[in-house]
């Protein structure tokens, strides 16, 4: 699928990882679970990133706490062959710019929510 960003989690010590394809991946003696966007029940809205387009960037902002226990890990753009991603920590706004790309897809990763999505237009 175009723009799809795939990640595998341990179900035992919530290590994350990038699938170029399609694989049984092990850790602490389990098989890793395929993780999905846009599934897990909670605040929608302080999940989905937004972006604001600036002549040919755009300015990415997570609605979302940033503290130490629950915030969000990383922000990713995903256009075609290209992948740009920004790691975030505690205490910093949840923010990041990347190249304008019409139809890329943004992702953003809520350490205790997981993943979530939403398409540039």
């Amino acid at each position: 699928m175009k723009n799809e960003l795939k990640l595998k989690r341990c179900p035992v010590c919530g290590n994350v990882v990038r699938v170029y394809n399609d694989t049984n991946i092990m850790c602490c003696s389990k098989e890793m679970i395929d993780v999905k966007p846009n599934t897990v029940e909670c605040a929608v809205e302080k999940h989905i990133p937004t972006y604001e387009h600036v002549e040919d960037e755009i300015y990415v902002k997570v609605n979302h706490v940033m503290e130490k226990e629950h915030y969000i890990e990383w922000i990713c753009l995903v256009a075609d062959n290209k992948e740009y991603m920004v790691k975030l920590y505690p205490e910093q706004d949840a923010q990041a710019r990347f190249p304008y790309i019409k139809g890329a897809t943004l992702y953003a990763y809520c350490n205790k929510h997981g993943l979530w999505k939403t398409e540039v237009e």
